[in-house]
């Protein structure tokens, strides 16, 4: 069986929503971070980093969102979450799945987290102010880029847009929160409506506001 170690709202949450679109048999192991447990030391064997996601597949243990992300993808082509490999479709999801985990993804850590990347903590407003401006500009290109598709990859669903369903869940305490961009709120409330998105949501106690 697999195992997803997973925080509510956490990155864990892509990974949680693409096993509810599967339908595959899977246990959710929760990483109590209120009692700092992703630095426990059974944690830390898993995943030295100390962050979440981690997924066991057998053998095979599995950190980095958007790893875990593709790993799934290609473990269960029935679900359909990624065009066939080898095909242009294919390589367009590949951009949007390291876009998001390099860009939103890794610029949230500062806006969250601003203490992380100063030495004087007088610094960390600066920091925070500016994560807001680059994420800001970010969305403003994602929402460019995706126009008045559906989804990311035009009409077929993929699991880059439950990724992106996430970041912009990320932003709902942002000054201009990404559902405030038309495109972007109404591609959010599409994935939403999807059954396993709300399964995973409630497995989670994930309640509104959603973003």
């Amino acid at each position: 069986m697999l195992s997803l170690y997973y925080y509510p709202g956490n990155a864990s949450l892509l990974p949680h929503m693409m096993l509810r679109e599967i339908g595959a048999e899977f246990e959710l192991r929760l990483v109590d971070r209120g009692q700092n447990a992703q630095k426990s030391h059974e944690y830390l064997k898993l995943n030295p980093s100390g962050r979440i996601p981690v997924l066991i597949d057998g053998d095979l243990v599995l950190f980095e969102t958007a790893a875990v992300a593709l790993h799934l993808a290609d473990k269960f082509p029935e679900a359909d979450l990624a065009p066939a490999v080898g095909t242009a479709e294919r390589a367009e999801f590949y951009k949007w799945i390291i876009r998001l985990t390099n860009t939103p993804q890794v610029e949230y850590r500062a806006w969250f987290y601003p203490h992380e990347h100063v030495t004087d903590e007088a610094a960390a407003p600066t920091v925070k102010q500016a994560a807001n401006e680059r994420l800001n500009r970010m969305f403003d290109v994602i929402s460019e880029q995706l126009g008045d598709r559906t989804w990311l990859l035009g009409e077929r669903f993929s699991a880059a847009d439950l990724f992106l369903f996430m970041l912009i869940r990320w932003g709902r305490g942002l000054p201009r929160p990404p559902r405030s961009i038309p495109n972007l709120n109404a591609l959010a409330e599409r994935v939403l409506a999807r059954p396993a998105v709300q399964k995973a949501l409630e497995a989670e106690g994930i309640k509104a506001p959603i973003f």
